[in-house]
Parts: C-alpha cells; structure tokens; sequence
C-alpha cells in the first residue's frame, strides 16, 4: 500500500479480506479527509448495510438497517449528520433531528419503493377503505410518511401492524413485504403493488441452483423478497436479523438473498464463515461515495429539508413506530 498513513492502514487491517491492496490508496486519502472533516465540524456518519465496505467499516459511527438509524439518529450530539444511504433514509434523519443540519452526498439516492407512491395514492386509498388505518413503510418520502398513521420496517412490520389491534390494516408501497407479513399474522393486509429492483429480482430458482453448487449452504431471504423466495430460504429477515443469524448462528457457508455489499460488510465480523455472493447491487446506494461524503461536509452540500405542514405529521408517524 502507498501513501497511507498508519491510522488508515489500521483502518485496512480491518477491511483486507473483503477489499484488495490494490484499492486501498485510492480510498486513503478520502478516509483521512472525512475523519478529520467529522471531528472539525462535530459530524457523525450513519451508513446503512448496504454500504460498501470502505465507507460502512472505515468512516461510518452509526451503521445498521432503517430502523436502527432512525432510533440512533435520535441520540446523537453531533451538529452534523451525513446519510450514507437513500434519500428517505435522509429525511426520516432529519424528521427525528430538526434542529440538526443532515446532509445527503448525492440528491438522486432515491429509491424504487419510494418512487412506487405519492400522498395522493395514500389519500384515495383512505377514501376506498375508510377507516382502515395506514401502515408505512420507511421506504418512503416524507410526504407519504404525513398521510400514513403509523410506520414500519423490515424487522419490525408484524409487530407495528399487530399493535394496532385492528382486523385489518393498509400497508405499503411493498407489496411483497405486505405479503410475507400476511402470512404471519391474523390482521388482514391490503398491499400496493410497489418493490425494491433489488430484491424482486430474486427467484426461486436462484436458491435452487446455489443450494446445488454449493451443498449444504444456508439462505438467508430478506422479506421485500417475493413470498415464494422466502418459503425456499431457510430464515428470512431484516438486515439486521440476517447479521444477528450469522453471528448466533455461525453457519459454515451462507448466501445473503440481498444487496451484495450486505454480504461483504457481515463478512468482515465473521471471518470464519464462507459467504456466497449472488450480487444484486442496489444501483440508488452505490452512487454514495467516499468523496461525495468528503465533498458533502467540506462544502455543507445537499442539505435535507422538509417542509413544516409536512414534517410534523410524518414525524408523528416514526415516532408512533419507534413506541411500538
């Protein structure tokens, strides 16, 4: 390695087995930048899975699924937060910090679940099932988020939608999620036809063929994943749950039926373990990078804004999901 100062070189002590030597100096001096540029402006960096390696183990503080940055985001102390993740993730931050400045370090890390739904959609819903109350997914812009009563995440969906004590609920935009929820609860779901272009493209023939090339390895399915995805996998949960499997349960070999850099990210806490790789990237989460992160907090770029009439109520709708 060239150029690397020893406090980045102990950063790629910790990254070797999933990033190349070879890459290391062209993502050094970005690191070096970024840790200085945190401590100078009081920042932290939440980062989500899906984050490639040089970002969420060397420059991130906060890292996790949706639902562990919204409750970290509450407490932080930091005047700055940058999100190294999608623009809803962006505003769910800033929905919890108001005060806070957060930055996004690229505006067109969107999302195809968010793009799925407008408020109008959620509104003319209301009007065909009145009554019935809304259960939105964090995927979501903060606009859809005011319409809805209550939010929800992968790893906490079946408990939002049971706490409400009602016969049946409307949850969206996944419609796949609604659908895997469906199947484990009493509460009927009304779903709307929205899904992640990462996880739709997930088949069941994909998990026979990796359970024929490689025996005895185990899948894990995320739930925005079509039900029949998640009948062949052998558990099925948030990023979150799937690292917290691996470490409990420490399988030989396993397959993550997710982004791909979840896999590369879980692999560094767990050497022993041999991860297979089907590589669906999610292309709205590789556009953050080391040097817009850099760029983000040099130049106080993109800043996350939300409209008042607006954020009071989509804040009532997290907050609601993070009592539950």
């Amino acid at each position: 390695m060239l150029n690397t100062s020893t406090r980045t070189t102990a950063l790629y002590d910790r990254v070797r087995r999933v990033i190349p030597p070879i890459e290391w100096p062209v993502f050094a001096d970005d690191i070096e930048a970024i840790l200085d540029l945190k401590r100078q402006r009081n920042g932290v960096i939440l980062a989500h899975n899906y984050q490639t390696p040089e970002i969420f183990h060397c420059v991130a503080d906060i890292v996790g699924d949706s639902l562990a940055l919204a409750r970290k985001a509450m407490a932080t102390e930091a005047d700055v937060i940058v999100l190294a993740g999608v623009h809803f993730m962006a505003e769910t931050a800033k929905l919890l910090n108001p005060q806070k400045t957060v930055l996004i370090p690229d505006l067109q890390a969107g999302c195809s679940l968010a793009d799925s739904i407008t408020a109008e959609d959620v509104r003319l819903l209301r009007q065909r099932y009145p009554g019935v109350p809304v259960v939105t997914y964090v995927n979501t812009s903060a606009e859809v988020k005011a319409e809805s009563d209550i939010c929800c995440t992968s790893g906490n969906a079946k408990a939002v939608v049971e706490s409400l004590g009602v016969p049946r609920v409307i949850m969206l935009p996944d419609e796949y999620l609604a659908q895997n929820i469906a199947a484990q609860t009493e509460v009927e779901i009304i779903a709307w036809k929205g899904h992640c272009e990462v996880h739709e493209r997930f088949t069941p023939a994909d998990i026979r063929e990796l359970r024929e090339n490689h025996p005895g390895v185990t899948v894990l399915a995320h739930p925005e994943c079509p039900p029949e995805v998640v009948a062949e996998a052998d558990f099925s949960g948030s990023t979150a749950a799937m690292s917290d499997y691996v470490g409990r349960q420490k399988p030989p070999r396993v397959v993550l039926m997710t982004e791909c850099s979840m896999s590369d990210n879980v692999a560094v806490e767990h050497p022993e373990v041999e991860f297979i790789r089907p590589c669906n990237l999610c292309p709205h989460m590789k556009r953050i990078t080391l040097a817009n992160i850099r760029a983000a907090l040099e130049q106080n770029r993109h800043v996350v804004t939300i409209a008042p009439e607006i954020a009071g109520r989509a804040r009532l709708a997290v907050e609601r999901m993070l009592a539950v």
